[in-house]
C-alpha cells in the first residue's frame, strides 16, 4: 500500500502562528517534532520510506526535505499552485507506475494528533484488507465525535458490512461536510454519526473513474499532464494545466456523490488541529488554563496563551480566551469563536495587508 500525506495547506485558522511562509504542518504544536514529522513517525516501521509520498506546494519542497531527510526527492510531489485535494490526488497519480497504481492508497492529512498509535495502525491494516477485497468501495476512517465541531465532516453509519480485525465497517448512509452548529448538535444527539478524519483508503483506478465522472475538466487536464510525463515540455504543461484546474474537494465532489462508501469506526484518540480551540483542548484539561511563553495570571479560567519568552502576557479575571503573540501580531479571540480566525485572513487579503499573512 502507498501512503500520500497532504502537506500543502495554509492552516489559516491557526493564524498568526501558521503563516504563508511556514504553515501549521511545519510547526511544533504538540511536541518537539513538527506535525508533518509526527504524521510520518507513526507510520514507521510498518511502512518503508519508499511507500510514503508527500504532496505539498512547490514553495515548501525544501522544508519537507529538511524535516524528512530520509525521504527520496521523487517522493515529494510538488504542486505549482494550490488546487485542493482532487487536483493533488490526480497529480500524485501522474507519478505512479502501473504496479503501484494497482495497490490500495491511504490518504492522510499532515496536521492531526493521534494518541493511540497502535489502534491507528490496526485500523489501517483492517482497512487495507477490506479494500483489497472490495475494490469498488471508498473507505473512511471515522472517529466518535466528542463535541459539535462545525469544521469537520459527519458520517452517518448504516448497515454493518463486516467486522475486520475487531473493527466495524459500515455502509455510509449519509455524509455531510462541515454542517452548521444546529446540525452538528442534532448529529451528536442521534448518536450514530462519526467524524470524518479525512483519512481514506481506496484503489487509485476507482478514484480516477469518479473524478472523470464528477470533475471532468480536471480529469482532462490530468490526462494532458500524464501524457507529457517524461517529455521536455512536462514542466510547462504541468504549470499551465494544473493552474487551470478547478479547486475541487474530494469530500464535496466525490465522496458526497459516490454510492459505495464505507466507514471504519475506530477510537484512536484523534484530533484535527484545525483551530486554536482544538489545539488548546489537546494541550490542557477541559476548563484549565494553558500557557506557552512568559505569562502571569490572576483568577482567569479556560484561557490559552501561546506566546514567546521575551514578551510578558498578563491576564486578570478573563474567561474562555485565546491569546496568541508573535513578533508582529497579537490575536485575542473567544475560544468558542476560534473558527472565525479564517475571516481575519479574508479581511487582510481584502485590505491588501499580505505582509501579515
Amino acid at each position: 500500500m502507498k501512503i500520500l500525506i497532504l502537506a500543502g495547506g495554509k492552516g489559516v485558522r491557526l493564524w498568526p502562528l501558521s503563516r504563508e511562509e511556514k504553515p501549521k504542518q511545519f510547526q511544533r504544536l504538540i511536541s518537539r517534532e513538527t506535525m508533518l514529522q509526527e504524521t510520518v513517525k507513526r507510520l514507521l516501521p510498518e511502512f518503508s520510506w519508499k511507500d510514503i509520498f508527500i504532496s505539498t506546494n512547490v514553495q515548501y519542497q525544501q522544508e519537507v526535505k529538511l524535516e524528512l531527510p530520509k525521504i527520496s526527492k521523487k517522493n515529494i510531489i510538488t504542486e505549482p499552485v494550490s488546487r485542493e485535494r482532487v487536483a493533488a490526488v490526480l497529480l500524485f497519480f501522474t507519478f505512479l507506475n502501473k504496479k503501484e497504481s494497482q495497490e490500495p492508497l491511504l490518504i492522510l492529512p499532515s496536521d492531526h494528533q493521534i494518541k493511540k498509535i497502535d489502534v491507528f495502525k490496526q485500523a489501517i491494516a483492517a482497512g487495507r484488507k477490506f479494500i483489497k477485497e472490495n475494490q469498488d468501495y471508498i473507505l473512511i476512517l471515522g472517529a466518535k465525535p466528542t463535541f459539535p465541531d462545525t469544521g469537520l465532516g459527519y458520517i452517518k453509519q448504516g448497515e454493518l458490512i463486516k467486522q475486520e480485525n475487531g473493527f466495524d465497517i459500515c455502509h455510509v448512509d449519509f455524509f455531510k461536510e462541515k454542517p452548521n452548529l444546529k446540525r452538528t448538535r442534532e448529529y451528536l444527539q442521534e448518536g450514530n454519526y462519526l467524524w470524518n478524519t479525512a483519512m481514506y483508503i481506496f484503489m487509485p483506478a476507482l478514484i480516477e473513474k469518479q473524478i472523470k465522472k464528477f470533475v471532468p475538466d480536471n480529469y482532462l487536464r490530468y490526462e494532458k499532464i500524464k501524457r507529457a510525463k517524461g517529455k521536455a515540455n512536462f514542466k510547462d504543461i504541468l504549470e499551465s494545466e494544473y493552474s487551470a484546474m478547478d479547486k475541487a474537494s474530494l469530500e464535496y465532489n466525490i465522496i458526497e456523490n459516490y454510492k459505495k462508501v464505507a466507514v471504519l469506526a475506530c477510537d484512536f484518540s484523534w484530533s484535527d488541529i484545525g483551530s486554536w480551540a482544538v489545539l488548546k483542548d489537546c494541550l490542557s484539561e477541559p476548563g484549565k488554563n494553558y500557557a506557552k511563553g512568559n505569562h502571569i495570571d490572576v483568577d482567569s479560567k479556560n484561557v490559552m496563551v501561546y506566546g514567546s519568552s521575551d514578551k510578558l502576557v498578563a491576564s486578570v479575571g478573563v474567561r474562555d480566551l485565546i491569546i496568541v503573540v508573535t513578533d508582529d501580531i497579537i490575536l485575542v479571540c473567544n475560544k468558542n469563536q476560534s473558527q472565525k480566525v479564517k475571516q481575519l485572513k479574508e479581511q487582510l487579503e481584502k485590505n491588501n495587508q499580505f505582509y501579515y499573512l
